[in-house]
């Protein structure tokens, strides 16, 4: 048996397949958009008409291997990660994502499991292994097994902005002012937020608080935690709804992680937690009509929280300690991840703006690279919001199992302000300050590596040094300012 066809006779999935046509068929479906996601976070796919609905779940959907690299070329005018004669590969439904899309409802949408084509020469029918959402289920399959099934929960915390198309004098322009908190600048994106909530709760997303951050235009609304994948799709879908919320408001959905220096970047920490046991609770939000699975409206409840230390209000327990201290062993490799872009080193280097600086830990220290945020998770700090939540997961489970399986030990908590400590000339110990500098970490790193195997580091890898070769491959206008009349 292959992968694919171990995939195909999953003891449920025809009974999935046929409770998608009857709500196919209830709903008035006409087209269905076959998902999958590239190596940036990217959705990419295919729209197939919803009468070939069984056809599709059962053959799946061929479309060409580029698409995981979001078929660009490089520096050089190479496509990047395969050549144009590679193979075509197979993306499978998985009918528990499916979902009408709430603003346009004769459309729905449905992630995919990827695999080598039936007829590929050397792997036919395996799991394509740059596949990040595939790989990252099967990485925390991995986890659980080898750990009693011990599992790993995330909460996300998206922010970015909502900005006014630009012209020629300027490539956008502000909608609110930069006030924290202040509601009377969340009232004047009073249109956006309401929308993101009417098609975030028809989408299964329980958003649970919202604000508006210290930078023009920008918003964080957060959506209930759940289990590694699922807080991946909920966070993929929430930028699908925004690009949609931005055309009908004509603003621009900007999720550019720092757009202004001297004001906060675009984050997207995460949350996490490690449980056993609990199970899955269908919540009941915006179900009116139902639009989608169950699974789309599921969260785990329950069970027990390993990271809580019942005899310390806010220090993790020895398991807890030590999921910390594997992924503090191999913090500089997970910012390659967690910050994956050049912009995302000017919010990095931007300190003072609620960024971290110091390859460490504490307690409610945000200067930190991890923060203890709550006696029951830990909160990475060291994402933005250009994160592949995907690849970041996958990262985050290899790091915390090498901590767990080796007893790594953290170290005592960090109380001082290393952006205090920075600005006095202390030496700290700082998280890469560049991207070429946290690639360079993530190559030496085999155990973040392993998160990315095969094709999936290769291709990443590639994509990435050649973001940063064109980017220092280029004059900006800050040569143009720093050095045009420079001599004499």
């Amino acid at each position: 048996m292959s992968d694919l066809q171990d995939y195909l006779n999953e003891p449920n999935r025809d009974g999935l397949v046929a409770e998608v046509r009857t709500k196919i068929d209830a709903l008035e479906i006409d087209a269905i958009y076959y998902q999958y996601i590239s190596i940036t976070g990217r959705i990419m796919g295919k729209m197939i008409p919803a009468r070939h609905w069984e056809r599709a779940a059962r053959e799946g959907m061929q479309t060409w291997i580029g698409g995981v690299a979001n078929v660009v070329a490089d520096k050089d005018g190479n496509l990047i990660g395969f050549p144009p004669n590679a193979s075509e590969l197979l993306a499978l439904p998985d009918p528990e994502t499916f979902c009408q899309l709430p603003w346009n409802k004769r459309v729905a949408r449905v992630f995919c499991t990827v695999f080598f084509s039936r007829e590929d020469p050397e792997r036919p029918e395996e799991f394509l292994d740059a596949d990040c959402r595939g790989n990252l289920r099967r990485v925390h399959d991995a986890f659980q097994q080898d750990h009693n099934d011990l599992h790993m929960r995330v909460g996300c915390e998206p922010e970015m902005l909502w900005l006014k198309p630009g012209d020629g004098e300027k490539p956008y322009y502000e909608t609110t002012k930069p006030y924290a908190y202040h509601i009377d600048q969340f009232e004047q994106l009073e249109e956006v937020w309401l929308k993101l909530y009417e098609y975030g709760t028809a989408m299964g997303l329980d958003m649970i608080q919202a604000d508006h951050e210290d930078a023009p235009g920008m918003v964080e609304m957060n959506f209930q935690y759940d289990d590694a994948l699922r807080t991946s799709d909920r966070l993929t879908s929430y930028r699908q709804l925004c690009a949609q919320v931005a055309r009908e408001c004509g603003l621009i959905a900007v999720f550019m992680s720092k757009p202004y220096m001297s004001l906060s970047g675009n984050g997207c920490h995460h949350n996490l937690s490690l449980w056993r046991g609990g199970e899955d609770a269908v919540e009941s939000i915006g179900r009116q009509g139902q639009p989608a699975m169950d699974d789309v409206f599921a969260y785990r409840k329950g069970g027990t929280n390993e990271i809580e230390n019942p005899n310390h209000a806010w220090m993790p327990s020895e398991l807890g300690r030590h999921a910390l201290g594997g992924m503090l062993a191999h913090l500089n490799a997970l910012v390659a991840i967690g910050s994956s872009t050049v912009n995302s080193y000017r919010r990095l280097n931007d300190t003072g703006l609620w960024a971290p600086v110091g390859a460490g830990w504490g307690l409610q220290n945000r200067s930190c690279a991890i923060r203890v945020s709550s006696p029951d998770r830990l909160e990475f700090r060291c994402v933005d919001s250009m994160v592949n939540p995907y690849l970041m997961q996958a990262a985050l489970l290899k790091a915390m199992d090498d901590g767990i399986r080796n007893r790594i030990d953290p170290g005592e908590p960090e109380d001082r302000n290393f952006v205090d400590l920075l600005n006095a000339g202390e030496d700290i110990e700082r998280i890469p300050t560049t991207l070429r500098d946290a690639l360079d970490a993530l190559a030496e790193d085999e155990v973040v590596r392993s998160a990315l195997p095969g094709d999936l580091y290769r291709v990443y890898e590639w994509y990435k040094r050649d973001e940063w070769n064109k980017f220092i491959w280029q004059v900006s206008d800050w040569d143009v300012n720093m050095y045009l009349d420079c001599l004499p």
